[in-house]
């Protein structure tokens, strides 16, 4: 790397924190302005107020982020060489034989790192403060509860509902799950205090050998204890007392695939899972799966790559042939960018309906136009 490759680096990577850290003061001072006294309140457990803003505010910034990370890097390439050439300091490098792309070099690697870093903050990152993006101030330190979404289990013939979810403990008060099969004994309904989700466990004289729900305090049917298991095939869908030394006289475990994840709500908790788990859900022939979660997961898989082809979509708007002014570069690529999100949502729209295309070719149509098209205008900048 020359001195003037990192040059041009630095003066790009702080274009792009200058940017960043603006939008996110301005998020931060508009959202504090309604939530501040509630953020006050949590100090009367003796953490700073400091903390507590970091605490709060970290998860959205890294959120933030991953939302603005792209347009970001792209309006500053645009801003770092106009003034370049402001300076004179482009002119003075093409003017040694230097193509625009040589010049542009570090700044196309630079935005490949950070589509690169979106990527690992959106599937490693994000999910794990879901709970926390989807909170008010004022429970930042409680339990989140929200509605449960009634979901069927199409292999064991359960439909799980409750009255509250709680998110973080995993917890379903006063579930009532109705039962569509015929299992002797059980009736069609199961009724309890709380449901606590269980993972699988290799010890099965002290945890269940599947994932699934424990029902405690049962109150129907009564008398849990004295009914024998249920399974369906080899695979164990209802276990009692009866039969199974680890549970109480009052308890019920109910084998399921369906996580409590797929019982939130709020539409965040499936746009800030990671592709891992929205796959799961797809590949879980116990669960429908919508044709809008199937396309959401295909999107989630080709979004890096149609990020990085936006930015070189618009990097022939950078060598400024013609000699057009900062601002009405900046209105062209603006232009171009609305023409892709509505070209991608065009697409997705399709996909989630099931019009025209397949939600998996519905996905990749956006990335099957723009990068070919991006990789034209590329090779044509490096002879420029």
């Amino acid at each position: 790397m020359t001195k003037i490759d990192r040059y041009i680096l630095i003066l790009f990577l702080r274009t792009v924190l200058v940017c960043f850290l603006s939008l996110a003061g301005i998020f931060i001072v508009f959202h504090a302005f309604t939530a501040i006294d509630d953020l006050v309140a949590l100090t009367d457990t003796g953490e700073s107020l400091p903390s507590v803003l970091v605490r709060f505010y970290g998860p959205y910034l890294i959120l933030l982020f991953d939302m603005t990370g792209t347009i970001i890097t792209l309006m500053s390439f645009l801003f770092t060489v106009g003034w370049l050439r402001r300076t004179g300091e482009l002119t003075a490098t093409l003017s040694a034989g230097i193509s625009h792309g040589r010049i542009f070099r570090p700044m196309i690697v630079a935005s490949l790192v950070i589509i690169s870093a979106q990527l690992a903050c959106r599937e490693c990152v994000i999910p794990q403060f879901r709970s926390s993006l989807t909170m008010e101030a004022e429970d930042l330190n409680g339990e989140i509860e929200q509605a449960v979404r009634p979901t069927f289990d199409r292999f064991a013939g359960i439909l799980i509902e409750g009255a509250q979810l709680e998110t973080k403990a995993r917890i379903i008060e006063k579930p009532n799950f109705r039962i569509d099969s015929e299992y002797a004994g059980f009736g069609d309904i199961l009724i309890a205090r709380e449901a606590v989700w269980m993972d699988a466990s290799e010890d099965a004289a002290a945890a269940p050998p599947v994932s699934g729900y424990l029902l405690r305090e049962v109150k129907r049917p009564e008398s849990i204890g004295t009914i024998a298991s249920a399974r369906r095939g080899d695979q164990p869908v209802l276990l009692t007392s009866a039969d199974q030394d680890w549970l109480n006289a009052d308890e019920c475990f109910v084998a399921t695939t369906v996580h409590p994840n797929m019982l939130q709500t709020q539409d965040t908790a499936t746009r800030l899972a990671s592709v891992w788990e929205l796959s799961g859900r797809v590949r879980n022939s116990a669960v429908h799966s919508s044709l809008t979660l199937q396309t959401q997961v295909h999107e989630r898989i080709v979004r890096a790559p149609l990020d990085f082809a936006l930015v070189m979509l618009v990097l022939p708007l950078v060598v400024n042939a013609r000699g057009r002014k900062i601002f009405v570069l900046i209105g062209s690529a603006v232009g171009m960018v609305l023409a892709f999100f509505a070209l991608k949502t065009l697409a997705g729209a399709l996909g989630g309906s099931g019009t025209l295309f397949t939600p998996g070719i519905a996905a990749w149509v956006p990335l099957l136009v723009v990068a070919p098209l991006a990789y034209v205008r590329f090779r044509a900048v490096q002879r420029v």
